[in-house]
């Protein structure tokens, strides 16, 4: 692969990274705060409270876990995780009757994790 080439992803693959699951700091200190917003979308969702706990948590793990170096397979984990918590957000939406603009949110951060992982270089990939 040429350098130029390859300079080119590694940005792509940072742009992605930072707008995607790094952008979940944000989202896990909401949840772990309980903020508002949050308690209000989850409790209209039928979810108890306590989840904003769990899943701040557990979204907070997740970015340290892509953002460090090393641990190729801690970072499958993550994407994975995150794989299933903006798609199960999604489906929350479509399942209560939410409108498909506000479902389609998730799947905007999910498309950027997908972008992100499918991006990242060999050194933060898992090779067998």
């Amino acid at each position: 692969m040429s350098y130029r080439k390859e300079r080119n992803m590694l940005i792509a693959y940072w742009v992605t990274t930072i707008l995607g699951p790094a952008s979940f700091v944000i989202g896990g200190f909401f949840f772990i705060t309980h903020g508002e917003q949050q308690i209000a979308t989850l409790s209209g969702l039928g979810y108890p409270e306590y989840i904003l706990t769990i899943l701040g948590f557990w979204k907070l793990m997740a970015v340290i876990a892509i953002l460090i170096p090393r641990f190729p397979r801690l970072k499958e984990w993550a994407y994975a995780g995150f794989f299933f918590e903006l798609s199960g957000a999604a489906a929350s939406h479509l399942l209560n009757g939410d409108s498909l603009a506000l479902a389609a949110q998730p799947l905007v951060f999910l498309a950027l994790v997908m972008a992100s992982w499918a991006l990242r270089p060999r050194s933060r990939k898992l090779v067998s």
